[in-house]
């Protein structure tokens, strides 16, 4: 063997080493990518999981107040139309969107205790609300949750190499579950 012939077989033998070592790297970068897309995705289908069980719970709460707040009606068409909205939503913005409105709505729903005393007592009630206010906690903890993988997923994606790996990969940046301004004040009721 020549010289020559040793010196191109090294260079060769270098070049497929720093080639399997980067293609490494983007395979993996590839994968951390889809990873956290997937994260965030299960993330978000535990959040679905909690609102599914606050919408399931509302109808058994509002026929409860119903009999002792008749006249209340706006409140229940807006509790309605906001669960409505979720369900006919067909992403996690229009989700996020109608999850946010009923929240304040919600609030007001279970407000309504104080101007009456006897749904205050009523047992059924009761029981519905602490239901729904274990239910709000899941909702905030899976929140929670959601956005800490929104936020790890986006943090890559803005890095030199995260950029590259997420665009290659089809994954974009996620949007985090925020609540609206204008719901993060202590609702107001009047009667």
């Amino acid at each position: 063997m020549s010289k020559k012939f040793k010196i191109i077989l090294i260079t060769l033998g270098i070049i497929l080493v720093v080639g399997f070592m980067l293609l490494g790297k983007i395979v993996s970068g590839y994968n951390t990518v889809i990873a956290m897309d997937e994260n965030i995705k299960g993330k978000w289908a535990q959040v679905e999981n909690q609102l599914k069980r606050r919408y399931d719970l509302i109808p058994n709460l509002v026929e409860a107040v119903k009999g002792y707040a008749k006249h209340e009606k706006e409140l229940f068409e807006n509790i309605a139309q906001a669960r409505t909205m979720y369900f006919q939503a067909k992403d996690v913005k229009g989700k996020v969107k109608a999850s946010n409105r009923l929240e304040g709505v919600l609030s007001r729903l279970l407000l309504l205790q104080e101007r009456y005393p006897v749904l205050k007592a009523n047992e059924s009630f009761l029981k519905l609300q602490d239901s729904l206010e274990g239910t709000e906690n899941r909702i905030a903890v899976e929140r929670k949750r959601y956005n800490e993988s929104v936020q790890f997923l986006n943090t890559y994606i803005r890095t030199f190499m995260g950029r590259f790996y997420a665009m290659f990969a089809g994954v974009s940046s996620a949007e985090y579950y925020k609540v609206p301004q204008a719901e993060q004040a202590a609702p107001k009721v009047k009667f």
